[in-house]
């Protein structure tokens, strides 16, 4: 599945960037808005990715998934008929 091959840490530093570019102009410098990644501090970052983990799980969950109480079923076209 894709969301495998999503790292939790540049997801988190995407959801960053678009915030930040999506704030309004005002408040983009305050006390709470941090420029850049590299400015967030640390335990912000670990917060982030870890949202961003759990997002990730939250979506790989969501996904059709074969039932495994059905898998002795065949695939159609794959049985055989007849005596």
């Amino acid at each position: 599945m894709w969301v495998h091959e999503v790292a939790p840490e540049r997801l988190a530093e995407l959801f960053h960037h678009y915030h930040q570019a999506l704030r309004p102009e005002i408040s983009s410098k305050g006390s709470e808005g941090h420029g850049s990644w590299e400015e967030v501090p640390q335990q912000e970052k670990s917060r982030l990715v870890a949202a961003a983990r759990l997002a990730l799980l939250e979506l790989d969950s969501m996904t059709i998934k074969p039932a495994k109480s059905r898998e002795y079923f065949a695939q159609p076209g794959e049985a055989e008929w007849g005596c």
